[in-house]
């Protein structure tokens, strides 16, 4: 019903071999953070190397800077603070670092320590084990071949099993990159984070099957049309329809930035850069790909 672009004759498979350079960049970040999970070396939240969650209810108010201070004099390392202003109390996530014990100890000693005329509570206190992170860990990748797998198998069964091709190579792309570029800015890779993968490689099927709808429609009507010139044709018609739809999507994940608050921070930042990524493979790595596996006319079948 809105149209932002008419009538565009943008030659995208033209540019493709930049895009392809651009996306090797971005899925080679992706793959050395891989790397560094695997090795330990990232930047890995309490869900997969274990650690302490303790919840503290205060009477009144107490001030994240100076919960940080004391909890930095009592020599503890590697923590996060949650604020809920409107009941008094703070979640602290702690990481545990080798065999040490005691965590919870040593942070409930420290407050009671540093602020013992706000009458902290203990509401609750939770205990990641090594073994239980690393168990996570490995389901959460399970979760991400088990949905990317799944793409595979939808689209191969909707179109062609090139087209499915195409799709997942875009959606490896889009975690890849996500994952990569958040390794590269040191953020913390937990369970959060993975849910905010597998919604990015959700959006980016969406996209895709959208522009591969109006590929298959395309070249079936246009029998004698060169496929490069068919496809290209096919995102001109649907670039306003993926326009609207990737800025409406992304007004709603700046928004949840903005205002969402610390907790949901890195979330909302990580399906930020899905949209931007997955607008982006949908048009210049899923469609190429269909492009450079389906030879001069395998998808053009006559009525």
């Amino acid at each position: 019903m809105i149209e932002l672009l008419k009538k565009t004759n943008i030659d995208f498979m033209g540019k493709k071999m930049y895009a392809f350079a651009f996306s090797a960049a971005l899925s080679s970040l992706g793959i050395m953070a891989i790397i560094q999970i695997g090795r330990g070396a990232a930047n890995m939240g309490i869900d997969f190397v274990g650690g302490t969650s303790v919840q503290v209810k205060f009477a009144h108010q107490v001030s994240l800077n100076d919960m940080r201070g004391a909890l930095e004099e009592a020599g503890i390392k590697d923590f996060d603070l949650q604020d809920m202003p409107s009941a008094n109390k703070l979640l602290i996530t702690a990481k545990r670092h080798g065999e040490a014990t005691g965590l919870a100890d040593g942070i409930i000693a420290a407050i009671k320590k540093k602020f013992p005329e706000k009458n902290p509570v203990v509401d609750s206190i939770t205990e990641i084990g090594p073994k239980v992170g690393k168990r996570l860990r490995n389901d959460a990748l399970i979760a991400i071949l088990a949905a990317t797998i799944g793409i595979l198998l939808y689209v191969a069964f909707r179109f062609q099993f090139r087209f499915a091709v195409g799709a997942t190579i875009a959606t490896f792309h889009d975690v890849l990159a996500v994952l990569g570029v958040f390794y590269l800015m040191g953020k913390e890779i937990n369970l959060v984070i993975v849910s905010a993968l597998l919604m990015v490689a959700g959006y980016s099927l969406t996209d895709t099957v959208v522009v591969f709808d109006r590929i298959r429609e395309n070249l079936r009507k246009r029998l004698k049309e060169p496929t490069n010139e068919t496809i290209n044709r096919s995102i001109n018609e649907v670039l306003s329809r993926t326009i609207i739809v990737s800025l409406t999507v992304l007004f709603t994940a700046v928004a949840l930035f903005v205002f969402g608050g610390e907790v949901i921070h890195d979330f909302s930042l990580a399906i930020i850069m899905g949209i931007v990524v997955g607008t982006f493979s949908s048009v210049f790595i899923a469609s190429p790909a269909v492009l450079l596996l389906g030879g001069k006319k395998p998808f053009a079948v006559k009525k």
